[in-house]
């Protein structure tokens, strides 16, 4: 089977790169794997996956090159100083799949137009956290030429569930932005109501058993309740990644939305006291402890 797809290189292999490398793997696809720190790759080598020494290395070997890592700053420099960008084939896909917002997704497109107009860039973040992403059940928000998407599909389908298109380079970006504004605000309702009903003396699994199975609390959230209500704080989605986004999308609408506006303070305010690389629903612990006990 590996012999009937495209050689697919995967840089950052990081919570969600580790996922999605491995669900390539196991697909069947040639998958390269290159991070800053190599002992994150080791156990992906012994699933069968054939570890770069440098960035530019894993590029030179794929036709797909996919970025998965925390911010702009991380992937412009893959591309430019790790010789990312300058080792591609000509014809090559280039998947930048990191959350990196409007302004970050734009400066992508500059660098690439400029340098690299005979490469094919796809803006495709994801949705989904760690789990998702190790059992090949992400969601995907594509944007990039129509003439991509067939040899971009089968590692698309390795990593996701589902596929979403959403027209020209950058969209997909808009659209994250989007999603995560609705996660956000997704568990700040979850996080909110356990740490006013913990005040008011009640416990979690009491707001479990009266809201988890009716039609105002998504599966997400219910799960996220199951979670706090046996004190499990663990990154899925760490907290101050999530906090990142949110920046994201304020910065991308430049003023405004003050609700959203407030929620980042607060989630500031969290990843302020050290608990921004855990689950972001430790914001529930950081509200039970506003104000002291009623």
């Amino acid at each position: 089977m590996a012999g009937t797809h495209e050689p697919v290189a995967v840089l950052g292999i990081g919570a969600m790169g580790h996922g999605m490398a491995a669900s390539a793997v196991r697909a069947g696809i040639p998958t390269i794997v290159w991070n800053r720190g190599p002992e994150a790759a080791r156990d992906l080598a012994e699933l069968g996956a054939e570890v770069a020494g440098t960035a530019a290395d894993a590029a030179r070997r794929a036709a797909i090159v996919v970025t998965m890592v925390t911010d702009a700053d991380a992937v412009l420099s893959i591309a430019a100083d790790q010789g990312m960008l300058a080792a591609l084939a000509r014809g090559a896909i280039w998947a930048q799949m990191s959350t990196i917002g409007v302004a970050g997704i734009d400066r992508v497109a500059a660098m690439a137009g400029a340098q690299r107009p005979d490469v094919t860039l796809l803006d495709a973040p994801v949705s989904g956290s760690k789990d998702p992403a190790e059992h090949g059940q992400l969601t995907i928000f594509a944007s990039g030429p129509a003439e991509a998407r067939p040899r971009i599909a089968p590692f698309f389908d390795a990593v996701g569930q589902r596929t979403i298109w959403v027209g020209e380079a950058g969209a997909g970006t808009r659209l994250k932005l989007v999603n995560n504004t609705w996660l956000a605000f997704a568990t700040e309702a979850v996080a909110t109501s356990v740490a006013l009903a913990r005040r008011l003396g009640l416990d979690t699994e009491t707001v479990l058993d009266a809201l988890g199975g009716g039609p105002v609390v998504s599966p997400w959230q219910a799960a996220k309740l199951r979670r706090i209500a046996g004190g499990e704080f663990s990154a899925q989605f760490a907290l101050s990644l999530a906090l990142k986004d949110v920046h994201l999308a304020l910065e991308a609408v430049g003023g405004g939305f003050a609700a959203l506006a407030c929620l980042a303070d607060e989630w500031q305010q969290a990843v302020d006291q050290g608990l921004g690389g855990q689950d972001l629903t430790v914001v529930t612990r950081a509200l039970e402890q506003q104000g002291g006990t009623p």
